[in-house]
């Protein structure tokens, strides 16, 4: 698992410095400055995970979003100068072997803008790259999967649910620092969901967030309804480790068996009652989202800050990357005044 993470890790600071550099004047030495790395380490990176040379795969990027903006209606002399050529023959030449028409006929030729490649990285419009990592279909992609081990894949659920899992931890162990506050009535007859009466204090909000996997999660798992836990700090933490565990794995059995559409009985229920797998994850991810933008709501009125991103956007990078991230990195704003990418 090591070696994946290590592989995304350089993967991802690889696409991180083209988007920041597709703009610019940029080389080789420029891009691994970018992502870190030595000019020699960089191009050993680049040449043995995406199969093309930095600036081969820079060019090819630029040749894309140039065939793009041409079939938006963008002229000739505008497309070859975005893409970093000095000259419209050049550009040209450049385009007319890339995609075999030149780029006057480009718009009228029904070919698609992407270029084949095996790595699977692509321009996006409107102004991102996309970094394809299962076969691909689509019209001018290589059609060959890319290399087992590339890069772990996570449905949009499975992130959903990791995110919250570490976010709510660390909520969780924010709030040691203010446990003098915890039975503060701070939200007086707040109700998230009726039937689980109020949650008016920390210490409620933060119970009820680990209480609702425990019951859904027994529900699934065929259990009987848990026992109320302790709700100190150290308690809270240790419960939710035990069930986020579980809900995750459960999440990803029925993500990977595709069994989203299956129903299970909960007999926690008076009476019994049928529900299908996908809506209960969908309801336990809705209500802890809510809750937890809740708790991080009273937690900035009491001073302190949890420092997991609450953005799963946010998350996702900061765990893929292996240096820490200031804020405008994580927001993906560090680049937004260059101009498209």
């Amino acid at each position: 698992m090591g070696g994946v993470v290590a592989t995304v890790d350089r993967l991802r600071q690889f696409v991180d410095s083209v988007v920041a550099a597709l703009d610019e004047p940029a080389d080789g030495r420029s891009m691994a400055s970018r992502a870190l790395l030595s000019r020699f380490h960089f191009d050993r990176v680049v040449a043995a995970e995406m199969g093309e040379t930095p600036t081969a795969l820079r060019r090819r990027l630029l040749l894309e979003r140039a065939a793009w903006c041409l079939g938006g209606g963008e002229t000739v002399t505008d497309a070859a100068w975005s893409a970093g050529f000095e000259s419209v023959e050049g550009f040209s030449r450049a385009f007319s072997r890339a995609f075999g028409v030149p780029p006057r006929r480009f718009a009228t030729a029904a070919i698609d803008f992407r270029i084949p490649s095996t790595n699977g990285v692509h321009f996006h419009p409107p102004g991102n790259i996309e970094v394809a990592t299962s076969t691909r279909n689509r019209a001018g992609s290589s059609g060959e999967p890319v290399r087992e081990g590339t890069r772990p894949t996570l449905s949009p659920v499975r992130v959903l649910v990791e995110h919250d899992r570490a976010r709510t931890d660390d909520l969780i162990r924010t709030a040691a620092s203010v446990e003098h506050l915890l039975d503060v009535e701070v939200r007086p007859g707040h109700v998230v969901l009726a039937f689980d009466g109020p949650e008016p204090t920390l210490r409620a909000m933060l119970d009820r967030l680990v209480w609702t996997k425990e019951v859904w999660t027994a529900a699934i798992e065929g259990l009987p309804l848990p026992a109320a836990g302790e709700r100190g700090i150290e308690a809270l933490r240790a419960r939710h480790r035990g069930v986020g565990e579980r809900f995750v794995a459960i999440v990803a059995d029925l993500d990977r068996e595709c069994r989203w559409e299956d129903v299970f009985i909960d007999t926690l229920c008076d009476p019994p009652q049928a529900f299908p797998y996908a809506a209960v994850v969908a309801h336990v991810i809705t209500f802890a989202a809510h809750r937890r933008q809740v708790v991080t709501q009273v937690l900035a009125e009491f001073g302190v800050e949890a420092s997991t991103p609450a953005c799963p956007i946010e998350w996702q990078r900061s765990t893929l990357s292996p240096h820490a991230l200031d804020a405008d990195s994580l927001r993906g704003t560090q680049n937004r005044n260059r101009g498209q990418a």
